[in-house]
């Protein structure tokens, strides 16, 4: 970072400040998330394509790799998701009759005053899931476009990442324009340590999880469908600071009350003990790699939280990683080398 704080570099820190509280409070965070995973993920693999293909454009080929990979893999979602809601497993009888079976199962295992509010057949699961839609419909509809809308977010944010990682070439610039440049180039220095630091997290993640699936409930005699599955669903969604972990417990703890309730019930206390004794290991394992100790990454998400709620919280050890960086404090105060 340049010494010599004038007028441009000064302007470049307040209009980095406001359009990181910009992304923030519009939703564009997941946006910002993607487009950096893409430019960093070309300058990494690019140089490594120019020795082994000399005659093309290396950018051009490892982002027309990830743009094939992507679409192949949301080609590949949808098909399954079609099929499976064609199937006999996946249609609407199919699925309340299955529910219907896991509430009689666990009935006897719950409280009285409690079963008694628990529909127990089809049709009147059936029924109380129109009344919900009747009553919730407005929230719903709004849920499935903030989906579409995230999801819309996250495929511009990757082209824009693309884009620029492609046209992202020495050159003359004005010093603001220059100072920009350099609190982009801290800001994706710091997400791509992170980001290595958080396959550490998902694998770390993944191993406790495997232990409970794959051998914890065997040797109990529980075997639960779709164990191998969710084993990588877990690494996967892993890769996802907080919102990921959220999601495979979730998996998980639903597959389990397919069982019984005090299987599900067990799931969601080995998942949350997990989980508290991670929450200090990630803050150990992120801290490593931006020079910090664990409890200053846990004040950082405990603000952000605070101030921004979940996106603040998802956000808070990168932006602070970039805040460390530009106050000279972070890594020995060196970018990442793509």
């Amino acid at each position: 970072m340049s010494n010599k704080y004038t007028l441009p570099v000064l302007a470049s820190y307040v209009l980095a400040l406001l359009a990181g509280i910009v992304i923030l409070k519009a939703g564009l965070l997941f946006a910002l998330y993607a487009g950096l995973l893409v430019y960093s993920l070309v300058h990494l693999i690019s140089p490594l394509v120019e020795k082994k293909i000399k005659f093309v454009k290396a950018r051009i080929f490892v982002l027309a790799v990830l743009a094939f990979l992507v679409i192949s893999l949301l080609t590949t979602l949808t098909l399954l998701a079609i099929s499976f809601a064609r199937s006999d497993s996946g249609n609407l009888h199919s699925v309340l009759q299955t529910l219907a079976g896991v509430i009689e199962t666990a009935r006897p295992q719950i409280p009285a005053w409690i079963g008694g509010y628990l529909p127990g057949t089809a049709d009147e699961l059936r029924e109380l899931l129109a009344n919900w839609l009747r009553t919730n419909g407005h929230a719903a509809e709004n849920w499935g476009q903030e989906i579409l809308r995230a999801f819309i977010h996250v495929l511009i944010g990757m082209i824009i990442g693309g884009m620029i990682a492609i046209h992202d070439k020495p050159m003359v610039l004005p010093d603001f324009v220059q100072a920009l440049q350099e609190r982009a180039k801290n800001l994706q220095s710091a997400f791509q340590r992170i980001v290595f630091a958080q396959v550490r997290i998902s694998a770390i993640n993944t191993i406790f999880s495997a232990v409970y699936l794959l051998l914890i409930l065997p040797a109990c005699d529980v075997h639960l469908p779709f164990s191998k599955t969710m084993v990588l669903i877990t690494f996967i969604t892993g890769l996802l600071p907080v919102v990921g972990n959220i999601i495979s417990n979730t998996i998980v703890v639903t597959v389990s009350i397919t069982h019984s309730l005090q299987v599900a019930l067990f799931s969601l206390l080995y998942m949350v003990f997990i989980h508290k004794f991670e929450y200090f290991l990630n803050a150990q394992i992120i801290g490593s790699q931006i020079n910090a100790r664990a409890w200053e990454i846990l004040i950082a998400m405990l603000v952000m939280e605070a101030l921004f709620g979940l996106p603040g919280l998802i956000s808070a050890p990168i932006f602070y990683a970039w805040l460390k960086l530009e106050l000279g404090m972070g890594y020995g105060c060196d970018t990442v080398k793509p």
